[in-house]
């Protein structure tokens, strides 16, 4: 008995901490005071967003064009070399002429497969290139709201603002509910397009047709 005794004590001692521990962390959390905003939200109404992208469109636009104007001279480069393969298989033409249009389409040959090259080496360089752009500049934005968000909740004394557009790693609502109270998205959203610029009338356009 007085082992059985000497073995449940340290059990004993664990939860009587526990019972001392737990009050106080409740105390600690009832100190909190707690805020949510919609981040997706916020980055999405805020007017340099809606720029980035109409900027980020055009700059798509202008790669499509000039990978099309190398695609154009690719399948210039494709016809020349077929006629020259068609002439140099032409038996109504001297052995000469035949000899020296196969030459010309080997050259030909190695020219449409530079062509092949530079469009692949241009499709891998300008899809990273915008991907850094579309990076960078969502990072600055985001960068910029944080900066705002962290002034408002502290002149609010707030000591905790959730992300109620989070996800975790399954897909699922990282904040499973929130009665709304405290929400600083509306604000938030205000007092960051309160400088903004007047909008160009294409602008107002692209942001219509979204």
């Amino acid at each position: 008995m007085k082992k059985l005794i000497q073995m449940m004590a340290p059990i004993a001692v664990a939860f009587g901490l526990c019972s001392i521990w737990l009050p106080a962390k409740a105390g600690v959390a009832a100190d909190q005071k707690i805020a949510t905003v919609d981040l997706a939200k916020v980055f999405e109404k805020y007017y340099k967003t809606v720029r980035s992208t109409i900027a980020l469109k055009q700059e798509a636009a202008d790669m499509q064009k000039e990978r099309k104007d190398l695609l154009d001279a690719g399948k210039k480069q494709e016809s020349e070399w077929q006629k020259l393969v068609d002439k140099a298989e032409d038996q109504a033409v001297s052995a000469e002429e035949r000899a020296r249009s196969k030459k010309e389409a080997e050259e030909k040959f190695r020219e449409v497969k530079s062509v092949e090259q530079n469009i692949q080496e241009y499709d891998r360089a300008s899809t990273a290139r915008l991907h850094e752009k579309e990076r960078q500049r969502r990072d600055d934005i985001v960068k910029e709201i944080r900066s705002v968000l962290n002034a408002e909740a502290k002149a609010g004394g707030y000591t905790l603002v959730l992300d109620v557009s989070g996800e975790s790693a399954n897909m699922a609502p990282v904040v499973l509910f929130s009665s709304g109270v405290n929400d600083l998205t509306d604000n938030l959203i205000k007092e960051l397009n309160a400088g903004a610029p007047a909008m160009p009338a294409d602008e107002k356009d692209a942001k219509g047709a979204k």
